[in-house]
């Protein structure tokens, strides 16, 4: 975003960032597409990549997907709370979501989404017969499973941390259920 640009107000800043969220599952190019998710584990946290697929912005909803014997889905299952962290270097912002996230394994939005996974190189991302991470002999030729292993998480948002980067200061905003607010005008 130029200097002539900037957004001044929070309004418009929390509109923007859901703007961009939404371009994001829709763009794979977009710099937001693939977050790291950060979860908790026994142990203490475990972080890795995800693909934003969809935006429900009315609800404050961010869709991914995976297999459903991942380790995310155990943490998941576990503490049902995590952080989506993003960068966009073109914009000079930071994004932090914090999020209440749930596994869905079966019923009309898993299938209706698996219908369109199916048919694209994607699919294959959730058809191995071994569980993510398993080691494997390369030798053997891979097995492909069923859909029974393809699961939508919903990671619902309850606080928006943004950060901007700019030469004339950094700013950084909150939005949750107090309302927005700048933590660093």
């Amino acid at each position: 975003m130029s200097d002539d640009t900037r957004l001044d107000s929070l309004d418009l800043i929390e509109n923007a960032i859901w703007e961009q969220l939404v371009d994001a599952a829709h763009h794979k190019g977009h710099d937001w597409r693939t977050p790291v998710l950060a979860t908790a584990t026994p142990d203490g946290v475990n972080a890795r990549t995800v693909v934003l697929r969809e935006i429900r912005r009315g609800q404050r909803e961010l869709l991914f997907y995976t297999d459903s014997r991942a380790a995310k889905v155990q943490e998941i299952a576990t503490a049902p709370h995590g952080m989506l962290v993003m960068w966009s270097p073109q914009l000079s912002w930071q994004l932090r979501c914090q999020v209440a996230l749930d596994v869905q394994y079966s019923g009309l939005d898993v299938l209706s989404r698996w219908a369109q996974v199916k048919l694209s190189p994607a699919a294959q991302d959730y058809l191995s017969a071994v569980a993510p991470g398993t080691p494997v002999d390369l030798a053997t030729p891979p097995q492909r499973a069923s859909r029974e292993h393809f699961a939508v998480v919903t990671a619902a948002v309850t606080s928006l941390d943004w950060l901007e980067l700019h030469p004339e200061g950094h700013r950084r905003a909150r939005f949750d259920v107090d309302g927005a607010r700048w933590l660093q005008p």
